[in-house]
């Protein structure tokens, strides 16, 4: 038998634990290092990294420039977090907690600080009059699904994605716990999808915007590499309504924003104006 794990009565930080994020994962917050942050011509400057966090506000922001809000013009640069960029000091003024992505809207006599990814996209619901129902029934079913989206994605992520794919060795019991947990609520969405178009109902709103980077680039085989593992084909909805939103001309774009992986065409480091995008998906083979 193989000795089993005791925890010792005070924990203390194992700087050997290995890991892709173990250069930068410590047990306290706050400034590391001194960063001054970019400053564009628009009123809203986001900060932030193609992750599927981050993609939730990018997308949110070309679908409202979709629909012809001018004012939700951005700049978007980029916060290396393997890099450490997030422990700045100018990030970190914005988001004490150094988590992408983080925005400032400065449309106003003084400047408002923003994050959390599912209060930012709530935010700009609410600025700029878009993606979120005002009929109290209907808000309130929104607003249910964004929640179960943030309570839920960090077991997706933090959890599965991290055992599966981060981890610096393959342990069979997290794997085991997280895929259990990323499968049932895999068909959570599936069964309420079965009933609606949407998640709350026939309206696209900002509870799709959070829950596709997350739970439709696993189905799509965009995250991961866990399709044929999580037997993704067989939640017939989710994959309908996947396929249907990332059709949409917003998502397309959003996604590649704040990202220097992939294909050429998929990388738009930083923002400033709509033919940074422009100019990379010009890229993409026909």
């Amino acid at each position: 038998m193989t000795e089993q794990y005791q925890p010792p009565k005070v924990w203390t930080m194992d700087d050997e634990s290995g890991g892709q994020w173990a250069s930068i994962n410590r047990p306290d917050s706050g400034a590391r290092h001194e960063q001054v942050l970019p400053v564009g011509n628009h009123p809203i400057q986001l900060y932030s990294m193609g992750t599927p966090n981050g993609q939730k506000v990018t997308i949110m922001l070309e679908e409202l420039l979709a629909l012809g809000v001018s004012e939700a013009e951005y700049d978007a640069y980029m916060i290396k977090i393997g890099e450490g960029d997030q422990f700045g000091s100018g990030f970190v003024e914005v988001n004490p907690n150094s988590k992408i992505p983080a925005l400032v809207d400065h449309s106003g006599d003084e400047p408002i600080n923003v994050f959390e990814s599912g209060n930012i996209l709530l935010y700009l619901a609410e600025k700029f009059g878009h993606f979120l129902p005002t009929d109290l029934a209907a808000k309130t079913r929104t607003m249910n699904w964004l929640f179960w989206l943030q309570g839920s994605a960090p077991y997706l992520g933090g959890g599965f994605g991290h055992f599966y794919v981060y981890a610096p060795e393959k342990f069979e019991y997290p794997i085991n716990r997280f895929t259990m947990e990323a499968k049932r609520q895999l068909d959570v969405l599936d069964k309420q999808l079965a009933k609606t178009r949407f998640l709350a109902g026939d309206e696209y709103t900002i509870a799709d915007i959070a829950t596709w980077p997350w739970y439709g680039n696993v189905v799509l085989g965009k995250a991961y590499d866990a399709v044929e593992f999580l037997q993704a084909e067989g939640y017939t909805n989710v994959l309908r309504w996947a396929k249907e939103i990332e059709q949409r001309e917003a998502v397309q774009r959003g996604r590649i924003v704040n990202r220097s992986w992939g294909e050429e065409w998929e990388q738009v480091p930083q923002r400033n104006s709509a033919a940074d995008i422009d100019n990379a998906l010009a890229l993409k083979p026909e």
